[in-house]
């Protein structure tokens, strides 16, 4: 290897000499190359006195390969044709290997953060990249293959695939410090006497205080909000602050609930007809790896309803 590097200026040298001699015009090889015409020129002559050979004649506004040339041209061609396709096949693994998930923030930090550990376990050669956004991205558009989509019908979605995640149900909850200070709600009407956050989302529809207590046979009463969030973990996370009660849907807080950091309140659950799916592009095929990870993410989804 010492020899070689002494034996030539550069790699890139090799590529200069490659266009070159294809174009058998070193003006034509510039502009393939990004490089001026005079660029060329010098790393052409700098290679020949490297090598003590002419590898070019130079004619009146042309250029042919000499014999000794022709016979290097060859087999730079050659080496630089196998070293392409060797980084090809290296970048295409390393893409195989690389899966993007499209989720909302509340999905990406409440769902898969706690799994991410397990997930490394179970599928440690695969890269998992979470995308997040305030609205549903349109997986056709970009370069993603999998998404979660939440309450929702796969009506909604004609173009994709869908295989169900978790069902959509919602329970009111609090923090167990404030429950310790304002006792435990024992019924939905219980609820009317404390401080409830609402969540407001930007884009994506979610189920209200309003709805929630109609489910429950109640009229919500028109009065101020103490406190309105436009993202749910902010929601959670002033919940867990002691700050009021908030709806909790369950595929998202269940790891709270297990730990008594949340604590369901009101004694009412609302089951939707809605629900979460995982979701990819019917215009593509997915790869080995987004397979595994899609078939993994439905697996912990039915873990987590058979602990239910």
């Amino acid at each position: 290897m010492d020899t070689l590097r002494r034996l030539l200026p550069s790699a890139s040298s090799l590529i200069v000499f490659e266009a070159a001699g294809r174009h058998q015009n070193f003006t034509r090889a510039a502009g393939e190359l990004g490089m001026t015409q005079a660029a060329v020129s010098y790393a052409i002559r700098a290679l020949e006195e490297q090598l003590g050979v002419l590898l070019f004649n130079r004619v009146h506004r042309a250029v042919e390969l000499t014999e000794a040339g022709e016979k290097f041209h060859a087999d730079v061609s050659l080496g630089l044709s196998r070293i392409r396709r060797s980084a090809e096949d290296i970048r295409a693994k390393r893409r195989e290997g690389n899966v993007t998930l499209a989720a909302s923030t509340a999905f990406a930090s409440m769902w898969m953060l706690p799994r991410l550990t397990r997930l490394r376990e179970d599928l440690p050669e695969i890269d998992l990249r979470i995308q997040t956004s305030v609205r549903d991205l349109d997986l056709e558009d970009e370069p993603i293959p999998l998404g979660v989509r939440g309450g929702g019908d796969p009506a909604h979605w004609p173009r994709y695939h869908t295989a169900l995640l978790a069902p959509e149900v919602i329970s009111a909850v609090a923090s167990a410090a404030y429950v310790e200070a304002n006792g435990l709600p024992q019924t939905p009407g219980d609820l009317l006497r404390h401080p409830l956050i609402h969540l407001e989302e930007p884009v994506r529809r979610a189920y209200s205080w309003q709805e929630w207590f109609a489910s429950a046979g109640l009229a919500y009463p028109a009065r101020s909000r103490r406190l309105t969030l436009n993202d749910y973990v902010l929601v959670i996370q002033a919940v867990l602050a002691g700050e009021g009660i908030a709806l909790g849907w369950n595929h998202l807080i269940e790891q709270q609930v297990r730990s008594g950091a949340l604590v369901p309140v009101g004694n009412h659950v609302l089951k939707t007809d809605l629900a979460f799916y995982v979701v990819w592009p019917r215009s593509r095929e997915l790869n080995q790896q987004a397979r595994r990870v899609r078939d993994w993410l439905l697996a912990q989804g039915s873990a987590l309803d058979g602990d239910r």
